[in-house]
């Protein structure tokens, strides 16, 4: 009895698996795979229909049997071949969407910097001069006679114009820093830290081994632009005193040490909100990096980001390109620069 119940199971089974791959010929490529499938099951639950005869004490040829175990066999085996191609294919798609959406983001950061660019030449070209001028034509009044209204207003017109030109100065550098294209990534980050000492009062720690090397434009605004995002995070949320900041080469690896003491938080609640780690990621992602972060409720935290300086220009490559493994080595000596 036994027996006949597992029969009767076994054909329900083979036909709900023959209805599941039905449903995904119309899903997926190479539709000869489900159609073996499909074959095979119904041959399946024929060979168990013939086995539930001869439970029955009905006769059943012997050499059906054997005709239905190698067509199963058959099918089932051409189908499995199938299968791998059909996974190979589905990797290779998954590898050309990546590297699409790398292309694509890489194409967003890059306009954005033209943009910012641009905007900043153009603030400080245009606008500079008229304030400079300004500036000038209230200088040739400071030898005229004047009362002390008249002075007090000379002097908040000179002032409010000082300011103008030292606000214009800073937004300019904000948009796009000179210093970062003038002399490079490391000197870039030391500006902007001594720039972040004198308006906060935080310690910190900067530690480079890169000196005066340079590298793709796009790795260089992009760490930096992570850099500041990391201090501006630090220096706006987590209440810190003090923030360490490392960025060694190794071999071919870029590597960007960050951590501060302050608060800390949870980095999957914050991802979608208006702490900039997300943003912080899709950067990371366009030059094919690795970004690890890590932070408690009262621990601080801590981020790794690793760029390969020749890897990340994989993202402009064909297609056929493929990544390759790398191996990350620690530092052993590195120059100290502590401020």
């Amino acid at each position: 009895m036994m027996i006949k119940v597992l029969l009767y199971l076994a054909i329900v089974v083979q036909f709900v698996a023959m209805y599941y791959a039905v449903r995904l010929i119309r899903v997926t490529k190479y539709n000869a795979i489900w159609i073996l499938f499909i074959i095979g099951f119904i041959i399946l639950a024929g060979e168990r229909l013939l086995q539930l005869l001869a439970a029955y004490g009905l006769e059943t040829p012997l050499w059906g049997m054997t005709w239905f175990d190698i067509v199963v066999s058959i099918c089932m085996s051409i189908g499995i071949v199938l299968l791998d191609r059909l996974l190979l294919f589905t990797d290779r798609l998954n590898r050309h969407r990546q590297l699409t959406d790398r292309r694509i983001l890489t194409a967003v950061l890059r306009a954005e910097e033209r943009t910012r660019a641009d905007f900043s030449k153009e603030l400080h070209d245009g606008l500079g001069p008229l304030l400079s001028s300004a500036k000038i034509s209230l200088s040739a009044l400071s030898n005229q006679e004047m009362d002390s209204t008249k002075r007090e207003i000379y002097n908040n017109t000179l002032y409010v114009v000082d300011e103008a030109l030292r606000s214009l100065r800073e937004i300019s550098n904000k948009l796009s820093p000179h210093v970062l294209s003038d002399f490079g990534l490391a000197r870039g980050v030391q500006h902007f830290i001594d720039r972040s000492k004198t308006l906060h009062d935080v310690k910190f720690t900067w530690v480079s081994n890169l000196g005066k090397e340079r590298y793709d434009t796009d790795i260089e605004v992009v760490l930096y632009r992570v850099v500041c995002e990391l201090v501006t995070n630090s220096l706006k949320h987590a209440e810190c005193s003090e923030i360490r900041l490392s960025l060694m080469r190794v071999g071919d690896v870029l590597e960007l040490q960050y951590s501060d003491n302050g608060r800390g938080f949870v980095p999957e609640d914050m991802m979608d909100c208006g702490m900039g780690l997300s943003n912080i990621n899709s950067r990371v992602n366009s030059l094919n990096g690795e970004l690890e972060m890590s932070s408690a409720k009262g621990k601080g935290m801590r981020a790794t980001i690793k760029v390969n300086v020749k890897g990340a220009k994989r993202i402009v490559l064909p297609a056929s390109s493929h990544d390759k493994s790398r191996q990350i080595q620690h530092p052993r000596n590195h120059k100290t620069n502590d401020k």
